[in-house]
């Protein structure tokens, strides 16, 4: 059984959060042997590829994709903004050990993106 994780911050609930959204979950796709480590134990039975998973070798996301490692709901692509839904945690995770992974990666993409647009001023 899976934990599925939603998550959003600020800059993914405004307009043009969509864009903000899909960056956070390219950023999750470099690290995502480093999030499975933290995402609770079983995973590599539970996450095959089969029956609405992505294989636990395998990261991708979608839109209203249930095969996806991330699925971004048809909501936050119609109106621009929302949030995301990491699929991969285990029923068995600890749920703050997610929360700081989740923020990790989200807050260094965020601010590297903040880094590059301030170069650019």
């Amino acid at each position: 059984a899976g934990c599925h994780t939603n998550f959003s911050v600020t800059p993914m609930r405004k307009a043009g959060g969509y864009e903000v959204i899909t960056k956070v979950c390219e950023a999750f796709g470099k690290v995502a042997a480093e999030h499975i480590a933290e995402y609770g134990e079983g995973n590599d039975k539970r996450l095959t590829g089969k029956h609405e998973t992505c294989s636990i070798n395998q990261f991708k996301y979608g839109v209203a994709d249930r095969g996806a490692s991330i699925r971004i709901p048809r909501s936050a692509e119609k109106d621009g903004k929302g949030y995301m839904e990491d699929r991969r945690p285990a029923a068995n995770c600890d749920p703050y050990r997610v929360a700081a992974r989740v923020m990790k990666t989200a807050g260094e993409c965020l601010a590297e993106e903040a880094k590059e647009e301030a170069k650019a001023d």
